[in-house]
This record gives C-alpha cells, structure tokens and sequence, in this order.
C-alpha cells in the first residue's frame, strides 16, 4: 500500500476570506532547481497570486512572489515570473468553461509538497 506524505508549505487562508469557493483542484507546478530550494524554505508569498487560462490551452500562475535563493547566484530565478501549471487537457478545458462566467477566477489556495513533487491547490 503507497503512503501519500504531504508536507505543506504556505496556506492562503485570506482566500477563502475574499473568495467563495465552489470547487478544488490539484495541480503540478513548472519550476526551475533554486525555486524548489527556495520552496522547502518557506520563502513564498501567495497573497497577490492569481491563475489564468491563455487561448492555447495552458494555465499560468501570476503574482506568486518566490524569494531568490541565497546561495544561488547566477542559477537564481526572477521572483514574479508567470509559472506554468501542470493539467491535463480535459481539466484544462474544465476550467476555461467555467472561468469564462461572469465573476469567476482561479486563486491558489495551498502550496504543497506531496511524494517530493510541489503541487498548487487552486480554488474556483
């Protein structure tokens, strides 16, 4: 039997504040190697953060503040840069019917590492 080991890493909990939730859903995260280290840090901020569906079919996160690595030097990231999530098509297209209704948005609820991998919950 495989053990599922989730260790979180920052919580968005002024989200579900601002927010209403109506549904979740658990995606990868495109990063570079300085990030992840930045990651196991805690040096993330989630405040700002915001998701959005591009017309071909991809969904970027935007506004996620991940501090630079201190002992990265040149490998070091850009702190604010669009990070690309990882879904599958279908899920993809899910979210573009629903983010197209009126008032709807895709915030990140958690940030989290689950069997070593870094996943984002994100909140509809």
């Amino acid at each position: 039997m495989k053990s599922t080991s989730t260790k979180q890493i920052v919580d968005n909990r002024k989200a579900r504040h601002e927010y209403f939730v109506l549904d979740s859903i658990e995606c990868g995260i495109e990063l570079c190697g300085t990030e992840v280290k930045s990651l196991r840090l805690g040096a993330v901020n989630l405040k700002d953060a915001y998701a959005v569906v591009t017309k071909d079919a991809q969904v970027y996160i935007e506004g996620m503040h991940i501090s630079p690595y201190e002992k990265g030097n040149i490998f070091n990231h850009e702190p604010l840069r669009p990070r690309r999530l990882l879904l599958h098509k279908r899920e993809i297209y899910k979210l573009m019917g629903e983010v197209g209704q009126d008032g709807m948005a895709l915030i990140p609820l958690s940030l989290y590492f689950k069997e070593g991998r870094v996943k984002v919950n994100l909140g509809i």
